[in-house]
């Protein structure tokens, strides 16, 4: 066994180019397949965890979350940390702690009554974005564009039921000029940028958009790793807007980033990145 794990539900092209990255660097890491794990929380339990550094890749969030604190309580060091996880995974948590380190981001709501909702939206004006707090790669998110559209959606939103529909995330919509940017942070350092360019609204290549390199401006590398810090995010990416009057703002910060479209776009080695910042904490542990 080593002393370095990678945890992964799914082989996907950014877990193969981790694998590769770690087999040319030729250091010992066990490839371990998430849903096959179990743990009990005492002795003999605590002598089948024998990694000191883990790489959590689950696609599935709450797997994720769930395996990097078994893993925390036995002293493993997880790349991000259950608590970054708890705070990139929930929209609403990551605005907040933003907010709070005092960041640029779109003008954001949040209700938990349908009519509140209405209200809000109203108040906000449209055209509005509302957004899943849960959720990835642009899934349910609405743009609203008058009040027969919010009230379609909040009728929708509470005979759906479930606790993620009974909260109501809106944000403005930022008239971006067609793609967002997505910058990667590792160890403190904003190591490259893309832009996401669609003439659709939702701009994430998981929805169509195209990766182009964006040079990593000292704006951009500031406002990505000051948001990185927030959340206490080791290996993470942020999500910018351009915004035609007030500049960049941040939409949110992924903690399982995917990679796979940025490597030959910018020219940045980011899965060795990765695995040598890994290889770090490892012989730091």
């Amino acid at each position: 066994m080593a002393d370095l794990a990678i945890i992964y539900d799914r082989v996907r092209p950014d877990e193969k180019m981790l694998f590769g990255a770690l087999d040319t660097l030729g250091v010992p890491y066990d490839k371990v397949y998430a849903p096959h794990l179990k743990f009990t929380f005492d002795a003999a339990g605590a002598a089948q965890v024998p990694w000191k550094v883990a790489l959590e890749r689950c696609v599935s969030q709450s797997r994720g979350h769930a395996v990097t604190r078994a893993l925390e309580a036995f002293g493993v060091r997880v790349i991000n940390p259950s608590h970054v996880i708890e705070l990139c995974g929930d929209k609403l948590a990551t605005n907040a702690r933003l907010f709070a380190a005092g960041l640029p981001t779109p003008r954001t709501g949040v209700a938990v009554d349908g009519e509140a909702a209405l209200e809000l939206i109203e108040s906000m004006g449209y055209p509005v974005v509302i957004k899943p707090t849960v959720g990835s790669w642009g899934r349910m998110v609405s743009k609203v564009n008058d009040r027969d559209a919010a009230e379609a959606i909040i009728e929708h939103k509470e005979v759906l039921g479930g606790p993620q529909h009974g909260i109501f995330y809106v944000q403005e919509l930022i008239r971006k000029p067609e793609r967002d940017i997505r910058a990667f942070v590792i160890g403190g350092e904003c190591i490259g940028a893309i832009y996401r360019t669609s003439e659709h609204w939702i701009t994430n290549t998981a929805r169509g958009a195209v990766a182009s390199n964006c040079p990593v401006t000292p704006e951009i590398a500031e406002l990505s790793v000051r948001a990185a810090a927030a959340v206490g995010g080791q290996i993470v990416a942020i999500d910018l807007v351009e915004d035609p009057s007030r500049g960049l703002l941040i939409i949110e910060i992924n903690h399982t980033m995917e990679f796979k479209n940025s490597v030959a776009t910018t020219g940045v080695d980011i899965p060795r990145r990765m695995a040598e910042y890994a290889i770090g904490l490892e012989q730091m542990s």
